[in-house]
């Protein structure tokens, strides 16, 4: 009976260190199966695609496309400055392509030698030392203080949507501007290269910037002040003032 016992205890050993050793083949191939070779992104603005990657395929599994799509499914993204969340879409096994959909940013301010980026509300959601591409700098705005994800103390709380308007504006046109001043009087100043462009008040605006890119291609290489305050679908009035040499 005792040597019956210890068949029975062996062939049980046996059976599940089979069945271990084939598990383990099994996950193994499965795993070399879905390993990523080929990566596409897409949507990013402030990170470069190397670094959405090296964010994204992170840990044990940071290179099987079967484990890193259940990863960032439905998954909110946090301690990524800039960044909302990100999808991962298994293209093939060994293929994925990374969504990436960023906050949306209005634009930042310099204060003591940072860039503070705030969003439509106000609200601060990145302090940093670096300068990113596709936002201008907003000039003209009277604060006192600044404290990261808490909005900016100023007293025109309209102002912030108006900044994130014109943002999006200047990037659906393919406007590049470096700088925006909001004036008291209800005037948009823009700063493209040596030309500054006054719109005037916010009227007709998405006119305005829809026609832009025309007019700067023609100043290509000119200083001076481009006038837009009266420029409607009708009127095109427009004016340049060269700088003084």
């Amino acid at each position: 009976m005792k040597h019956s016992g210890l068949i029975k205890f062996l062939v049980a050993v046996f059976i599940i260190a089979a069945i271990g050793i084939a598990g383990y083949i099994g996950f193994k191939k499965f795993d070399e199966a879905h390993t990523v070779t080929t990566v596409y992104v897409d949507g990013n603005v402030h990170y470069t695609e190397e670094e959405i990657k090296d964010m994204v395929m992170t840990g044990r599994f940071g290179h099987n496309s079967f484990f890193l799509e259940r990863r960032y499914k439905n998954k909110p993204i946090e301690n990524i400055p800039f960044v909302e969340s990100m999808d991962v879409t298994v293209l093939e096994p060994d293929t994925i392509k990374i969504s990436v959909y960023e906050k949306a940013l209005a634009g930042y301010i310099e204060y003591l030698g940072k860039y503070v980026y705030f969003d439509k509300d106000g609200i601060v959601n990145e302090v940093s030392n670096v300068k990113t591409q596709g936002l201008p700098e907003v000039i003209g705005i009277d604060f006192d203080y600044v404290i990261l994800y808490e909005e900016l103390p100023t007293e025109d709380k309209n102002l912030f949507k108006s900044v994130l308007n014109m943002t999006q504006l200047l990037t659906k046109y393919g406007v590049e501007a470096q700088k925006m001043y909001f004036k008291d009087n209800g005037e948009i100043i823009i700063y493209h290269d040596d030309v500054v462009i006054n719109l005037g008040t916010d009227k007709d605006i998405d006119i305005k910037i829809m026609n832009l890119p025309a007019l700067l291609d023609n100043l290509e290489g000119m200083k001076g002040t481009l006038r837009m305050e009266n420029y409607d679908e009708n009127t095109k009035k427009v004016s340049f003032d060269p700088a003084d040499k």
